[in-house]
């Protein structure tokens, strides 16, 4: 698990299964994308988001808004799927797009420095593009994600 925010947090499904760790880091919230799990003293929400297709206009607005909502809560926020690798790196890249106004590309390259394990696949990169409508090749993810920070 990795500290992208003071309020937000990246990680991967097992982050999720050890609430000590969770309690360490003062973890309030857990958007979900891998597995559900649930704790009586964390706010959690589960989307199924497939990990290798785009992500559905619904689920995202539905993701980012648990974010939000939540951030406005003034808990910490992870986010978390399989790997940590793909579908968190995209819900918390959006988050940043919209409490930071950063572009799409500017946040994944704020998340990979955190995050060294980011790498959002070409269909769901492609789907939060068309979603922010903000058409940023895919190409130019992966000359970003290459680069040594």
């Amino acid at each position: 698990m990795d500290e992208i925010r003071p309020w937000l947090y990246i990680g991967r499904y097992r982050d999720t299964l050890d609430k000590a760790y969770l309690d360490f880091k003062s973890i309030q919230s857990i958007l979900q994308l891998a597995e559900p799990i649930q704790y009586p003293d964390i706010n959690s929400l589960f989307l199924s988001v497939d990990d290798l297709d785009g992500t559905p206009h619904p689920l995202i607005r539905q993701g980012v808004d648990f974010i939000l909502a939540e951030k406005e809560k003034g808990h910490r926020v992870l986010v978390s799927c399989g790997a940590g690798i793909n579908r968190s790196t995209v819900f918390c890249m959006a988050a940043l797009k919209e409490v930071e106004g950063l572009s799409l590309l500017d946040a994944v390259k704020d998340i990979k420095r955190r995050h060294p394990d980011a790498m959002p696949n070409q269909y769901v990169w492609e789907s939060f593009c068309e979603y922010y409508n903000e058409p940023t090749p895919y190409l130019d993810v992966m000359r970003l994600l290459i680069q040594k920070f």
